[in-house]
């Protein structure tokens, strides 16, 4: 395991051991119900990190769009409430964001934990009212994942904002299939992406993961199991890979596998690597300065 991810991984084990020991009851909100890949890996990554540190499954699990107070009050009356991490604290993704505010304003008698996340918002008004009703809530830690975000919730909610890893860091070193394309291109298809699209080297692989396998279904580890296998295994094919997704970046370091990032809209996997993984042998070149081309 190189040593950008076993850093990453001894970050989360503090900020986990930080809330929980042995026993400890607690809550998990805004389970990733849709085919993204990478929230399923930070999903996974929390699970990893919560059972192996309290010995216990989650006493309450929703979605964005089931979350239940009273379900979440008998289940487990006790504990922290966590919400998933991600790159959705911010006005792009409103649902995920409703869900937040409405634990927030509702739950001011529980700890409330907000795993690490991006944060951007592109209406200073929507940002100004998340601001006033995490200020309001009297037992809140907001992890950020990246210094630039850091410094958003700073200014937002003042000293109980922390810095702390992505999740799936907490999956580990991953076994590689062999590649069968010389270059694998996992490029964004959704409202994140720029509108000028790299020019690629002829014959690239080019794809996103937003779609699931036929068929799929269980409960949500193993919906969260079976996304993060497709994902391993499309970065698999993969000689190298080129991505302006963060979660191909992270999956491919560990993976192992020489890849080259490119940014989204914000600069959020430039904000990553500057913070964190920047050092790797394995990343071929860094943002935000570079241009969107790839030599082949």
């Amino acid at each position: 395991m190189s040593d950008v991810v076993a850093a990453q991984r001894a970050a989360l084990d503090i900020l986990y051991r930080r809330h929980l020991t042995l026993g400890s009851r607690y809550a998990l909100l805004d389970f990733p119900e849709h085919a993204n890949v990478g929230d399923s890996a930070i999903w996974l990554g929390e699970l990893v990190m919560l059972r192996g540190i309290t010995g216990r499954d989650p006493d309450y699990v929703c979605t964005w769009h089931d979350f239940d107070e009273q379900a979440l009050r008998t289940a487990c009356p006790e504990g922290i409430v966590f919400l998933h991490g991600g790159g959705n604290l911010g006005d792009i993704w409103p649902h995920h964001q409703q869900l937040r505010e409405t634990v927030l304003e509702r739950l001011r008698d529980r700890t409330v934990v907000q795993l690490p996340q991006s944060i951007h918002f592109r209406d200073a008004s929507a940002a100004a009212r998340f601001a006033g009703i995490a200020t309001r809530h009297p037992q809140l830690t907001l992890y950020a994942r990246d210094t630039a975000s850091l410094a958003i919730a700073q200014q937002m909610v003042g000293a109980i904002a922390a810095l702390a890893p992505d999740s799936a860091f907490a999956l580990g070193g991953q076994a590689r299939r062999g590649p069968d394309v010389p270059v694998l291109a996992l490029m964004r298809t959704d409202k994140e992406r720029v509108g000028d699209a790299p020019a690629l080297p002829a014959g690239a692989f080019v794809c996103d993961w937003l779609e699931d396998d036929e068929g799929l279904a269980g409960d949500h580890a193993s919906l969260a199991t079976a996304r993060v296998a497709r994902g391993l295994r499309l970065l698999s094919r993969g000689q190298t890979i080129v991505t302006d997704r963060l979660h191909g970046h992270i999956l491919a370091l560990l993976l192992d596998i020489p890849h080259v990032v490119f940014d989204n809209d914000y600069g959020k996997i430039g904000r990553y690597v500057t913070t964190w993984t920047r050092d790797s042998p394995r990343l071929l070149r860094a943002l935000p300065s570079s241009p969107r081309s790839v030599a082949a």
